[in-house]
């Protein structure tokens, strides 16, 4: 059977599946927590969106306290996971230079198939919602979606071999993830009203099926695996070894200023997606508040108004890229988040919630392009051991951030949830002082293009 070097759709399945329950979730924990709470069936209107506004109700003291509570729990689940997941990133990622890239692949989809069939259960058999830290966990031991794209990346690293057209490549994922994410947000309201949780849950294991199929019987690896490397190794401390090797002689044998720039872009690269991913994460809990009151086709819009987003950062990779240094995009998309979370913390109608939308219209343009310049930084039998590390940022990051906003934002929804937006753009300064810092070295992204091959060609004198 003969077999692809296409990627694009397994990222496509993995991502629309996983953000089409990432919302349900949520709102079914909100949902169960109402229920077990107050012994009373959550009511929600199908024609509008309402919730209690008067802060002296009964009611209105009620949903203060499931919001508190439902942040504290999608807090403690996430820590559940991290641990499991980060180790796995971190493994599986980095052997993929000598082990191939679809273990990377497959082992986060099975995981994830599995989450939906738990969560099947426990929704149609009404389980104890404590079930789900046990799910998380296991999950967590087939990777999670920073390993699966890890793997992605890397694979997409070893297909490209001009710069320019890495730089593309990686921003089209994210623009895949970004699209695939809002029209699965959009459709996850209406999912939920037609067919319910269960079903829901269901449909996405389906998907997730599908894709390891064609993981493991259409997927061409982009690393040929010898005999030799499928042998187990002699002892454990020799597997120790060859995991961390690659991730040890990445920053041991580099060259001084190289490994500078691969730790301040690591960095960068960290502290935008703690400030990134910890205040988007609470627009669903900010949208159920009053005064939003949003119910679940709302909060659908609301996902999928970022398929925009998406789009035109993307937009803003290709267009930019011909005409400024990728550290300038960076610094424009940086800027562009701030000002969406700036309005989203004081965002007090649904317009203007929506209009959140327009000055973020560039906000993850920095992702893909900091990615990019890591992977220009390193040598092709580098690829895997950069993007173990990204992925591994990327869970320890992203845990870290939800559980420091979910916390602030229980601490602080009572009298003003805004906060953790205006925190959420205040801590934007870090990654712009580092960029900073890199201009004013005068290291800059025509030095990345530079390394690589210097490096080279002192590895073939030295050869000689």
């Amino acid at each position: 059977m003969r077999k692809v070097l296409c990627v694009e759709p397994v990222i496509f399945v993995y991502i629309f599946a996983s953000s089409l329950t990432s919302p349900l979730v949520q709102q079914f924990i909100y949902r169960r927590l109402w229920e077990d709470e107050y012994n009373s069936t959550f009511v929600s209107d199908s024609n509008a969106s309402y919730c209690e506004q008067n802060k002296s109700s009964p009611t209105y003291i009620k949903e203060k306290e499931v919001q508190e509570k439902a942040s504290v729990f999608n807090m403690q689940l996430d820590l559940t996971g991290a641990v499991p997941s980060l180790i796995v990133a971190f493994v599986i990622v980095a052997n993929g230079d000598r082990q191939g890239r679809k273990r990377s692949l497959v082992l986060p989809s099975m995981g994830a198939m599995i989450a939906n069939i738990c969560l099947t259960v426990i929704s149609y058999f009404s389980l104890s919602l404590s079930i789900l830290f046990a799910v998380a966990f296991v999950t967590g031991l087939f990777g999670s979606i920073a390993t699966f794209l890890g793997g992605g990346f890397a694979f997409i690293a070893d297909v490209c071999h001009d710069e320019k057209q890495k730089t593309t490549r990686i921003a089209v994922v994210d623009l895949i993830f970004g699209v695939v994410s809002g029209l699965a947000g959009l459709l996850s309201g209406y999912f939920l009203r037609g067919i319910g949780f269960t079903w829901t849950f269901v449909t996405a294991s389906l998907l997730h099926v599908v894709n390891i199929i064609y993981i493991i019987f259409f997927l061409e690896d982009t690393v040929g695996v010898s005999e030799l490397q499928h042998e187990a190794p002699a002892s454990c401390k020799e597997l120790f070894r060859e995991t961390f090797s690659g991730v040890y002689m990445l920053f041991k044998t580099a060259p001084y200023k190289k490994r500078i720039l691969i730790i301040v872009l690591l960095f960068t690269f960290m502290t935008y997606l703690f400030t990134m991913f910890g205040g988007s994460s609470l627009f669903t809990l900010y949208e159920l508040d009053e005064p939003l009151c949003w119910n679940e086709v709302y909060i659908g819009y609301g996902a999928a108004a970022f398929t925009s987003v998406s789009l035109t950062s993307f937009l803003g990779v290709y267009l930019l890229s011909k005409c400024l240094k990728d550290i300038y995009i960076v610094f424009i998309g940086i800027f562009s988040y701030i000002g969406g979370m700036v309005m989203a913390a004081f965002a007090k109608t649904t317009l203007f919630m929506f209009l959140v939308r327009v000055p973020s219209l560039l906000c993850f343009m920095p992702v893909p392009v900091l990615r990019s310049m890591l992977s220009k930084v390193v040598l092709t039998g580098e690829q895997g051991a950069v993007f173990a590390c990204i992925a591994c940022l990327e869970v320890v990051t992203g845990t870290v951030s939800l559980s420091v906003f979910n916390i602030l934002y229980a601490a602080t929804v009572a009298w003003f949830s805004g906060f953790s937006f205006l925190l959420s753009a205040g801590l934007c300064v870090i990654p712009l002082a580092a960029l900073c810092w890199l201009l004013c070295t005068s290291w800059n992204g025509e030095d990345l293009a530079l390394l690589v091959p210097e490096e080279v060609s002192s590895i073939e004198s030295t050869d000689s």
